[in-house]
């Protein structure tokens, strides 16, 4: 595996999935991520053992190993100044200082970045947050349910205005592991920036300004335009325009979708691919201009033939045509996806219960074609010791900072 930031060492002082993501991220390119945990009840998200009426191991949680993975846990009580002192070691040694604790809390407990450069000036300070660091809202609170997929506007779009209300976010920590890799990717820059200019700067990445990046090109159009595109009721059949874009029930019923988007070059291929190469002759069908005037009747005709096979024939059947379509999964189904497994998007760490390895989904970005091989996510204040160790504190005074409750 390339790692590309070996050498790298993060602080993360930082709970849930959103900013631990980009921990996570980091980990998996060989940084030296060491997470900060409360010494008695480690991370608040170690508690999930259910979501959404989904009940999960502890010791198998996807909760805790899809961001926390490849980090050394380290149990120290941050409100307390012994505990700071340690933060402050910690700090000194480190290339990036990582959070998501608001403002007041940071000032509270002395680990704002005026506190983290004082004794370290060199240190790249990043923050993670639900509405950003500035403004009348910068202490607000937020998950990505509320910042990511409600606030921002994602949650309307995707809900179809028939059914009188939003939807709920069924993926979770689904703008949290986005604004992860958003935060991993404004490190990375900020570290070359350093590299290049000796310059440490602080960067800032919220679940809102995720949510209006991934949105921008709605948002965008409809700032210039007033108007803004609102998902549809599930149905089968064409676009309004366009049949070769749409979801087509199958015999078994299942879906795939097409998605020719530029028709014209493509009507003859794609009717011989769905078996009524005679329709590219009807004139109502022959050229995209006519095509879009008969969305319907030509919406019809595939719908009909592809109600003529199963699903798993259409999937092998289609690999030849020169348009795009693509079979409709379930996040089940996609563990499996010849083609995902192919690019190495699944990954396995041991599980700390001893028992079957755990499938963890890899980061978007690799490096030289290379798998990501990293280890478990730790358990809570699993390396405290040794890393403390590791910055030459004496053992005397390792004991008298557990005696304390300072540290784990």
């Amino acid at each position: 595996m390339t790692q590309v930031m070996k050498g790298v060492r993060v602080l993360e002082v930082a709970q849930f999935t959103f900013v631990p993501a980009a921990g996570a991220i980091l980990a998996d390119w060989g940084a030296d991520v060491i997470k900060i945990e409360h010494p008695v009840r480690g991370d608040t998200q170690r508690g999930f053992v259910n979501l959404g009426g989904i009940a999960v191991n502890p010791l198998r949680s996807p909760f805790v190993e899809h961001p926390n993975r490849g980090k050394r846990s380290v149990g120290v009580d941050i409100s307390t100044p012994e505990g700071m002192e340690v933060i402050y070691e910690l700090a000194r040694t480190a290339d990036v200082f990582l959070t998501n604790y608001l403002p007041s809390q940071r000032q509270k407990m002395k680990f704002d970045i005026e506190h983290i450069r004082a004794v370290n000036p060199k240190i790249i300070y990043a923050r993670g947050s639900a509405y950003g660091d500035k403004g009348p809202e910068r202490d607000t609170g937020g998950f990505d349910g509320t910042a990511f997929w409600s606030r921002s506007g994602i949650g309307h779009t995707m809900s179809p205005p028939e059914l009188g209300g939003p939807l709920a976010q069924a993926i979770p920590a689904f703008g949290d592991s986005i604004g992860g890799m958003n935060i991993a990717g404004g490190i990375a820059a900020a570290l070359f920036h350093r590299e290049k200019t000796g310059a440490a700067v602080e960067l800032d990445v919220s679940l809102l300004s995720t949510a209006w990046w991934a949105s921008g090109t709605s948002i965008d159009m409809g700032i210039d335009t007033g108007k803004v595109m609102r998902n549809r009721m599930p149905s089968a059949g064409g676009n309004p325009g366009n049949p070769l874009a749409g979801n087509y029930t199958t015999s078994d019923g299942g879906t795939i979708n097409l998605c020719v988007l530029t028709p014209g070059p493509l009507i003859r291929d794609t009717f011989t691919h769905l078996g009524i190469p005679e329709a590219a002759d009807d004139p109502r069908f022959a050229d995209a201009k006519a095509l879009m005037q008969h969305w319907k009747e030509a919406g019809e005709l595939i719908a009909e033939a592809f109600r003529k096979q199963p699903f798993e024939y259409w999937r092998q059947h289609l690999k030849t045509m020169k348009g795009q379509w693509a079979p409709v999964q379930s996040l089940l189904d996609i563990a499996t996806d010849e083609q995902a497994l192919a690019n190495d998007m699944l990954f396995e760490v041991e599980a700390s219960d001893g028992g079957a390895p755990i499938k963890l989904v890899r980061g978007p970005v690799q490096f030289n074609h290379a798998p990501v091989q990293t280890t478990r996510a730790p358990q809570a204040s699993e390396h405290t010791e040794i890393v403390l160790m590791e910055l030459g504190l004496e053992w005397d005074r390792i004991e008298k900072l557990k005696a304390s409750g300072a540290i784990a």
